[in-house]
């Protein structure tokens, strides 16, 4: 019998000590995400946000080595303060479309983050987001460690 292997994602969660809607704030608000977006200390230079399905957004942020990273993409589902989907294009490899999406559950402690980014071209590029995404959610554990967000 034919087995099928679950494609290769980049899953995550959280939960922080806020109501969803200061969640939601942090990814979809310029202001909020300038915050905390970026590898380490936040380093969002550009942030262009259309929060709408069939909208697009533009991010553009420092790398560690100081250059510039650029990522579009387009919001296919917005259901404010429960879920998030949109596209995932660096700049650079637009063809390379991947997709990210944000779940919010409130709980007792606060807010339940459930976070999938998949359909990646290959498994190298998991291995990457993987690593990418280990200091961005550094950086949003410490933007949310403040409290008062």
């Amino acid at each position: 019998m034919p087995t099928t292997e679950q494609p290769a994602q980049v899953s995550l969660r959280r939960i922080y000590p806020v109501g969803p809607e200061k969640v939601w704030r942090a990814w979809t608000d310029p202001q909020a995400l300038s915050q905390w977006f970026g590898p380490g200390a936040a380093s969002l230079t550009k942030a262009e946000i259309d929060l709408r399905v069939g909208g697009q957004y533009h991010l553009a942020f420092a790398g560690p080595d100081g250059g510039l990273n650029q990522l579009t993409g387009v919001y296919q589902e917005v259901a404010p303060f429960t879920r998030l989907v949109f596209t995932w294009a660096w700049h650079s490899t637009p063809e390379r479309q991947s997709r990210v999406s944000i779940d919010l559950t409130p709980v007792a402690e606060g807010t339940e983050l459930r976070f999938v980014h998949d359909r990646f071209v290959d498994e190298q590029a998991r291995i990457n987001h993987e690593r990418g995404w280990a200091l961005f959610f550094s950086s949003l554990d410490r933007y949310f460690s403040g409290g008062s967000r």
